[in-house]
Formats: C-alpha cells, sequence, structure tokens
C-alpha cells in the first residue's frame, strides 16, 4: 500500500467526519453539537469531491451543512425546552460501547479488504452535474415536482403550528 495524496487526503477527511460525529453525541451544549455535525458534514463533501461527484458534495454544503444545520440552530432558539441533567454515563458502559465499535469497525475492515468489484466502464465522472439534470428534468419531472409540493405543505403548516402556539401562549398569560 503506498502513500499517496489522495489516501492521505481521505484518511484526514474520515476522520474529521468521524471526530465530528464523535463529538456531535459527546457534547453536552446543543449549538457546539451543530458545530460538531457541520464538521462532519463538509468533510463527507470533501470525500465526494475525491470521488469526482461535485453535484453531490455542492448539494452536500448547501443542503446539509448549510440549510438544515440553520434549521436546527433556529428549532433549538425557537422552542423553549427544559434542560434536564441526565446521570452521567459509567466508564464501565462507554468501555463497552467502544469495544463494540471497534468489534464493529474491524469486521467492516476484513469484509471490505480484499472485496474485488473488477474493472467496471463508467461515465459517472464525466459531466455528471449534467447527467443528473437531464435524469431529473425528464424521467423524474412529476417526483420532482411533487417533493417541492411537499416541502412546500410542510414549511406552512409549521408556520400555522407556530403561530397557533403563540397565540395559546399569549392567551395564557
Amino acid at each position: 500500500m503506498s502513500l499517496s495524496g489522495e489516501f492521505i487526503a481521505f484518511v484526514v477527511l474520515a476522520i474529521i467526519a468521524i471526530g465530528g460525529g464523535i463529538f456531535m453525541i459527546n457534547l453536552e451544549k446543543v449549538v457546539h453539537m451543530v458545530v460538531a455535525l457541520v464538521f462532519t458534514f463538509v468533510s463527507i463533501a470533501g470525500i465526494y469531491v475525491m470521488l469526482h461527484a461535485e453535484f453531490i458534495a455542492a448539494v452536500q454544503i448547501l443542503i446539509y451543512s448549510g440549510a438544515i444545520t440553520i434549521i436546527m440552530l433556529f428549532g433549538i432558539m425557537l422552542t423553549r425546552h427544559n434542560d434536564t441533567s441526565e446521570p452521567k454515563i459509567s466508564f464501565f458502559r462507554k468501555f463497552i460501547v467502544l469495544s463494540g465499535i471497534m468489534v464493529f469497525g474491524f469486521a467492516v475492515y476484513i469484509g471490505i479488504y480484499n472485496l474485488d468489484f473488477g474493472q467496471q466502464e463508467s461515465t459517472l465522472a464525466q459531466n455528471n452535474t449534467e447527467q443528473i439534470g437531464i435524469e431529473l428534468y425528464s424521467k423524474y419531472v412529476i417526483p420532482f415536482e411533487l417533493t417541492s409540493v411537499v416541502l412546500l405543505v410542510a414549511l406552512i403548516g409549521a408556520i400555522v403550528l407556530a403561530k397557533k402556539n403563540d397565540e395559546e401562549e399569549a392567551e395564557k398569560e
């Protein structure tokens, strides 16, 4: 196995993605969790770039790192949640979980180490954004438009529910 720049970049991005996920689970403040999640999303976008899937990487950055993170932050800021402290998890339980993760990771490594799919001709890296656009707007126009309508209805429903809760709280005061 040779240490190429691509391999080193993949390892660094993978470590950032895994580390962001671990931090997201273990941090206490929700805003810090969201920042850790952004690190995970951005590093996954970097892996997509390495796979020559630039369109998916751009969507990953725009949708997940941008929109989803902002929605999470707005949800955190606009809701009143009670901070009920949970008891600390014991060292033994953390050790068991870490051991299980290590065993699972080793099993996955053993399973894919000698995996060979053979050589397949692929044109996915050539004009992938154009190919996605052609497929999306020729074969999948109706599902694409229905998705936008469903998202619009969900947005309107969220606004109506938020306004309704504000009116109920105003009546109580």
